[in-house]
This record gives structure tokens, sequence and C-alpha cells, in this order.
């Protein structure tokens, strides 16, 4: 069975600013963490690109007990096309809601006491307006999935979940590795799975023992996998270990081996200095603005 611990999602984001406004200053989220890299990923975490990109971690706590978000800003990409893969993250903050009121930020009221906003690039988030708990208030992410029960067992019997709740009516199933982490809710929307180029990544932890014997389950059971067990160096920082797999519709996945994870994850009371350096040093929209030029579409 997978010692799965949930860990982030990764979103890829064109400007920069507004999003970084969005975490911090409507959903209360701190940066836990800047890093600024010449070259693409081994693993893709900033998709399908060789050039230079950053990534920006923001959360309500650590990310030792916090489910958080990444952001990947590719330098040069001025926004990507969404897809019906991501569904929204559901988080409870009033505070949030009412920070959305008063600075003006665009807010629908989903069912009673839900309301929906976007992040810049259209990435739903629903707010439960209670009060924000002392615990991570991030309570879920839905994705749409074409099979919901194939999605069930892909999850499930491969990798370790435990089902908490399918409603067979809403075509809904929610599962997760712990009831005090942040749950994985499936959606079947009864039509094929279109990811876009704004496709996400679902990250998890678990033991680094156990990351050769999901991949190997894996290779038998023929399912996907996009990035076969490699070590993903940080300078300054631990090495991680990590298998990148891709569900029945494609979710793309992330194991990593969580001792490591534990290190590299630290907070750096120095991380919304490094992305308000970074911001302010990236002068490409500058640039395309004095030429009469649009940024570039992924």
């Amino acid at each position: 069975m997978v010692l799965g611990r949930a860990l982030h999602f990764v979103f890829k984001v064109g400007d920069r600013a507004r999003t970084a406004r969005f975490y911090r200053d409507i959903l209360g989220m701190t940066v836990l963490r800047h890093e600024e890299f010449e070259e693409g990923c081994k693993a893709s975490c900033n998709g399908p690109y060789d050039g230079r990109w950053s990534k920006t971690m923001v959360g309500f706590g650590p990310e030792d007990n916090h489910f958080v978000s990444e952001l990947t800003y590719n330098y040069g990409v001025g926004d990507y096309r969404l897809g019906n893969d991501f569904l929204g993250i559901t988080l409870q903050s009033s505070e949030a809601i009412s920070n959305a009121k008063n600075q003006g930020w665009t807010l629908t009221e989903a069912t009673e006491g839900v309301f929906v906003t976007e992040a810049p690039g259209g990435y739903k988030f629903f707010l439960v307006d209670k009060e924000q708990p002392q615990t991570d208030p991030v309570q879920k992410v839905t994705l749409a999935v074409s099979d919901l029960q194939r999605s069930i067992n892909y999850w499930s019997n491969l990798l370790g979940m435990k089902v908490y709740e399918k409603n067979d009516a809403m075509k809904q199933a929610l599962l997760g590795y712990a009831d005090d982490q942040c749950k994985l809710e499936l959606q079947d929307i009864g039509c094929p799975i279109d990811h876009g180029t704004a496709y996400g990544r679902i990250a998890f932890s678990c033991p680094r023992e156990q990351l050769p014997g999901i991949e190997t389950q894996m290779k038998e059971e023929n399912q996907k996998i996009l990035t076969p067990l490699v070590s993903l160096d940080t300078p300054g920082k631990a090495t991680v270990e990590v298998v990148i797999l891709a569900d029945p519709d494609g979710h793309e996945i992330c194991l990593v081996g969580d001792s490591a994870f534990r290190e590299l994850s630290r907070m750096d009371p120095e991380g919304r200095k490094l992305l308000d350096n970074a911001m302010a040093a990236d002068k490409s929209n500058e640039w395309f603005a004095k030429h009469q030029k649009q940024k570039p579409s992924a």
C-alpha cells in the first residue's frame, strides 16, 4: 500500500504579478519559497519548455501539513489554453471571500455558502463561507474524468487511496490518503478529457523506498509512466527522487520521496522578497508593449 501524503497542485501561470496578487491578497496565502531556473526541468515540472522559468510555492502554511500551489512561470509565455480537466480547488475561508469583495475581485455564489472565483488564467477556486480553520483550509482538488469507476480503480487499487465517498447519482467520488489531508475529488463529465496547454500536475509524497515498486507495478499493469524514477537536483538543497505517472485520463501525477522532499520544501523566509525581486527584474511585458506585440500563447 502506498503511504501517500498530499503535497501540491502545479499551475502554469502567464501573468505572474496578477497571480501573486490573487494568492497573497485575495486568498491570503504566504509565499513559501521561490526559485529561478535557467533551463527546463528533467521531469517537465514547468511543462514541455526548455527555457528560463520560475517556481513559486504558495500556501496557508508549510507543505509538511498543508496542501499548497506550485506556480510555474515560463518566461516569454503569456497565457495557456484551458481544457476541461481541472475543475477547481475548494477551500474554507470567509476571509478570502471578504478580501475578494473588498478588492473588487470577481466572485459568484455557486451554491448557498459557497462562492466561486478564478485565479488569473481561469483556474477555479471554490470558497466556503466559514471561518478559516487553524488547520489547512484547503479541502479538495476536483479533477474531471471520463469513466468514474475506471478512475476509482486506478487511484484506489494502484495508488492506494481510500474511497471516502461515492455518489453514483452525481457521478462523483472523494478519495484521499488520510482524514486530515486534502482530498481528491473525481467528477465524471461523460466525455473525453481535454488537457489544453494549461494542464497541471498533482503531487504526493511517499517513502522513497516505495518508488521503485510503484514504477514496477505501473509497468506490469500497462499504465503510463511519463518520467521513470529520476533524481532532481536543486543547487544548495536536497536532491529528490520522483516518478511521474499519468492516470487513465492523462492527469499527471508526481510521486516524490518523502524524506528528501520535507528537507527541500522547508519554508524560505526570503521567499516573498525573491519573488518580488524576480517580478521587478522581468521586463518582458514592457518589451512586448514597446514593440506593439502580444506575448505568445502556449
